[in-house]
């Protein structure tokens, strides 16, 4: 976009140009420029630069609909290993609203694929040894992603989705919350609506203090900060207590403003069951935005990656934590204690 924007300018400079060196007459003594003979080649890429810059102050805000195609690449380096290590990283999946080819898997040792009981994610998992330390595993996806708006629902679904979860639980509070938000609406798709307002008029984007970052939709509650999982993670809890089906699911955002480079870190979302189709919606975006709230209500943007489904993810071998709270970046257990590798995801839009 920027080279676009450079070049219009450069073309307008060089026809400025060439009209000094023919001997137009002065500015003060010639016509005004849309009564001059040279107006046609001075509006043709003027009306150019002008639409580039329009174009990308539209990429600005961060959603591209439609379509998108990149190159996604997940690093993660391992610390140094020692004792008794075990890797859990996750593997991307093709589904209704994106591709995923795998074009690279690269993974210096031994390891094993395996599935998570309730939500069927594909997990990768290693065993790393103290020879392992400072190695770099590396997943390149080639995707084609799709807009994605409310679509048809299984019935059989409906049931696993109003079930708590760890962090996630369904009590009086939440239900009275709910109730409160929802008051007076009777349609599934209006009362989903009035919690989304409630959450985003209670909610605040802020990753400062502990405790956020977790998902945990009582910590979101009672301290109404925190990052998109305790936003999706409140929205949850308040819409399954008054018996809407809800769901989260857990990527990234692909950079509408530039072509590639690295992205800062993970992003989640959630989805509710209302008139027989499932409802994406996205509240800390939409917080962020506020432009841009009717459109997460209802619609991801096309430059989006999703790595995983779901929380409290069973997986055979099971951490000594117990069940994963949710899979974006990795988890290395070492020893019995959960240690942070170094994780890194990059992108390359494909065609730009």
């Amino acid at each position: 976009m920027y080279r676009i924007v450079a070049t219009a300018l450069w073309v307008v400079l060089q026809i400025m140009k060439l009209l000094r060196e023919t001997g137009h007459r002065p500015v003060a003594t010639a016509p005004p420029l849309w009564k001059s003979r040279s107006a046609p080649l001075l509006i043709i890429p003027i009306c150019f630069l002008l639409s580039a810059v329009a174009s990308h102050a539209a990429g600005d805000i961060g959603i591209i609909k439609g379509a998108d195609q990149f190159e996604f690449v997940y690093r993660v380096k391992l610390p140094e290993i020692t004792g008794e290590a075990c890797v859990w990283i996750p593997l991307a999946k093709t589904d209704s609203f994106q591709t995923v080819t795998v074009e690279e898997l690269n993974v210096p040792m031994k390891w094993e694929k395996a599935h998570d009981r309730e939500y069927g994610n594909d997990i990768c998992v290693l065993h790393p040894q103290p020879e392992d330390s400072g190695k770099t595993i590396e997943v390149r996806y080639r995707v084609v992603r799709k807009e994605k708006a409310s679509y048809p629902a299984n019935n059989a679904e409906a049931a696993r989705y109003l079930r708590p979860e760890k962090l996630v639980p369904i009590d009086e509070t939440f239900r009275t919350l709910a109730e409160k938000a929802a008051a007076g609406k009777t349609d599934d798709l209006d009362r989903a609506k009035a919690l989304y307002d409630h959450v985003m008029g209670r909610m605040r984007y802020d990753k400062s203090g502990t405790g956020w970052g977790r998902g945990d939709a009582k910590y979101a509650c009672d301290v109404r900060t925190g990052n998109c999982t305790d936003f999706h993670s409140y929205f949850i809890a308040l819409a399954r207590s008054i018996g809407i089906p809800a769901r989260f699911a857990i990527g990234a955002t692909i950079p509408a403003d530039r072509n590639e480079g690295t992205i800062e870190g993970y992003h989640c979302w959630a989805e509710f069951l209302a008139d027989g189709r499932w409802v994406p919606v996205d509240i800390s975006e939409a917080w962020k935005n506020p432009k841009l709230a009717d459109y997460y209500f209802g619609h991801n943007p096309a430059n989006r990656f999703e790595l995983t489904k779901g929380r409290d993810l069973v997986v055979d071998p099971e951490p000594e934590s117990g069940p994963i709270n949710f899979l974006a970046y990795p988890l290395l257990e070492m020893n019995g204690e959960v240690v942070k590798p170094e994780t890194t995801f990059m992108f390359r839009r494909i065609g730009a």
